[in-house]
């Protein structure tokens, strides 16, 4: 039997994303990125004790309930280089306009890849969408008749909910692209048209 490796804790990023239900009718969603050492650090531009942020950076974008993004800010409180780091924040409002259940990470990718962004607000752009739909989730009711023809956002974006899957068959039938219990063909009430759809 191999003996259990010895491990020593240098280092913990964190991630917490929050949504807020506004008076407006819109939504906040707010991500904060925070990375620390367990012991001091020599940066090039000083000494960061341990403990202290290494980064510490928010990201806030407001949507609709659609999701379309209505305004974006970013704010770096502690970054490894001051008053180099923070220059980008501006940079962040070109998330507006954007949608977060439409190709969202790669037009972030394109607006703000590289140079253009910073690495670690980027990251945290990408984790808005699935936060976004778990803030909806038990809030937002859909009783626009036009959303009940519209394949939910969920489905095909991961292995559970595929739509050829049981998870599917039994929880979304209607959008069900597997095989039919008797006639091994796929089965009704679905079109190319739909399963293309993302939301």
């Amino acid at each position: 039997m191999a003996t259990e490796s010895q491990r020593r804790h240098v280092h913990t990023r964190s991630i917490r994303v929050d949504a807020y239900a506004r008076d407006d009718g819109l939504w906040d969603i707010e991500a904060v990125l925070v990375d620390t050492k367990s012991r001091d650090l020599q940066l090039a531009s000083g000494l960061r004790a341990a403990g202290d942020p290494i980064h510490q950076m928010r990201l806030q974008v407001t949507v609709d309930r659609d999701l379309n993004v209505r305004d974006a800010s970013a704010v770096t409180t502690w970054v490894p280089y001051p008053g180099h780091c923070n220059r980008i924040e501006p940079e962040y409002k070109r998330l507006i306009g954007l949608n977060l259940a439409r190709d969202f990470r790669r037009d972030v990718r394109e607006r703000l890849g590289g140079v253009r962004g910073c690495s670690h607000l980027s990251e945290l752009a990408g984790a808005l969408p699935t936060a976004a739909i778990q803030g909806f989730a038990g809030e937002v009711k859909r009783d626009d008749p036009a959303q009940a023809e519209r394949k939910p956002f969920q489905l095909d974006r991961c292995h559970a909910l595929e739509t050829t899957g049981p998870a599917v068959a039994t929880f979304y039938p209607r959008w069900y692209r597997g095989a039919g219990p008797a006639t091994g063909k796929p089965t009704s009430g679905s079109s190319d048209s739909e399963q293309g759809e993302t939301r």
